[in-house]
């Protein structure tokens, strides 16, 4: 397998799982060297596929660090008026028995760890796929290194930039939605929980202008710390000592922001926290506050791509999940959950192989959920990012 995300990493847990032999190669020199987002909503497809692959105690732990909020979606305008409440799917009877109820909240970097628990001889870091070569009984993968790596199938989980996709299907293509995010912390301090109204302790806040400036404020706590549910649950993980925190993020489309992509990339988490507090100029004073509050080593960017949804292809011994094939805005909050529900469809094809099922049989079906799950989300994530932050429509 290409690429160590989330995605990626939830399937070699359930392969391993399932006694099914997986290596993974993963460009980045270790697995902590490049930001990938603060924090993480988990639904009911993610919690799904997170407690049919992870070992059992993994699960649990995840159930006893993972914020559980109220199940709901709040609108304000920039005066911090209500413009609505949107209550997400109530309670359903879950694989896991009821432990983990569908919407919970966690640290990106937490699930990361958890999900890199027992993995230190399958993951390969410092490996940059190039390309690779296949034949009706083997896929061979190809490093920049000079190195390969040959298996009976090849999972592409390499994100947005896929290599591996960009040679299976050369006509996929990845849209810039002309939005631009700025994501960060702050420290959920004890003076900020008594600032904050209570509706804003919910899934998510959106805070949205007439001319579609966008602010996203989210709350991340934990049920129980990480550090003491790892001690208890699973020992052999060490979890740093984590604060609650606020992961907050602006939008705006880029030619409204006054910087270009490459000034965007070159500011410093002080200046990007100076873009946002004049392109908020005017609102609510606890909105300043809290834009005053990001801690600036955790402030970057990002832009807003969007994969352009395909018809069904041949199939073949190489596959794809996640972002490689269905990247999509963060507007509906579903890539990860998508991501994660991929990944435990997969690790049921491969695992039905094993028991004789033919292998194109098994791939040719779970691409084909994948496609219309992946994709109609892809469609729903794109709408949303229209309709709230102005963003280039999805192409046809």
């Amino acid at each position: 397998m290409i690429g160590a995300g989330l995605g990626g990493l939830c399937l070699v847990q359930g392969l391993r799982r399932a006694g099914i032999s997986v290596a993974v190669y993963e460009r980045d020199s270790a697995a902590g060297v490049r930001r990938q987002g603060y924090r993480l909503h988990i639904d009911r497809r993610g919690r799904d596929a997170l407690s049919v692959t992870l070992p059992p105690r993994l699960f649990a732990l995840v159930a006893a660090i993972a914020g559980r909020p109220a199940a709901n979606v709040n609108g304000f305008d920039p005066e911090l008026r209500s413009t609505g409440v949107f209550t997400l799917d109530g309670p359903a009877p879950s694989a896991d028995g009821g432990i983990m109820p569908a919407h919970t909240i966690i640290d990106r970097q937490v699930l990361r760890r958890i999900l890199l628990s027992g993995l230190d001889d399958v993951v390969h870091y410092g490996h940059r796929c190039v390309g690779y070569d296949s034949d009706a009984d083997a896929v061979t993968a190809r490093f920049a290194d000079g190195s390969i790596a040959r298996g009976s199938v090849l999972v592409a989980a390499d994100g947005v930039g896929s290599v591996i996709r960009a040679q299976r299907l050369p006509h996929a293509r990845i849209a810039d939605s002309r939005t631009r995010l700025i994501y960060g912390r702050v420290p959920l301090t004890s003076e900020l929980r008594c600032a904050l109204p209570p509706a804003m302790f919910s899934v998510f806040n959106s805070v949205v202008a007439q001319d579609r400036r966008f602010l996203g404020i989210a709350p991340v706590q934990y049920r129980e710390a990480p550090h003491t549910a790892s001690a208890r649950l699973a020992p052999e993980l060490v979890l740093e000592p984590i604060e609650d925190t606020l992961a907050v993020m602006f939008g705006r489309r880029l030619d409204r922001l006054g910087l270009t992509d490459r000034e965007l990339r070159a500011a410093s988490g002080r200046e990007l926290c100076e873009l946002v507090l004049e392109q908020t100029s005017g609102w609510h004073p606890l909105v300043t506050r809290i834009v005053e509050g990001w801690t600036p080593a955790t402030v970057y960017p990002i832009a807003v791509r969007s994969s352009v949804p395909i018809p069904p292809w041949p199939t073949s011994n190489v596959t794809l999940l996640g972002d490689a094939i269905h990247a999509m805005s963060p507007a509906a909050g579903a890539g990860a959950n998508i991501a994660l529900r991929d990944a435990a469809a997969l690790t049921a094809a491969l695992t039905e192989v094993v028991a004789g099922r033919p292998l194109l049989d098994a791939i040719r079906d779970y691409e084909q959920t994948m496609i219309d799950e992946g994709f109609r989300m892809v469609r729903l994530s794109a709408a949303n990012g229209t309709r709230t932050l102005g963003a280039d429509p999805l192409p046809i």
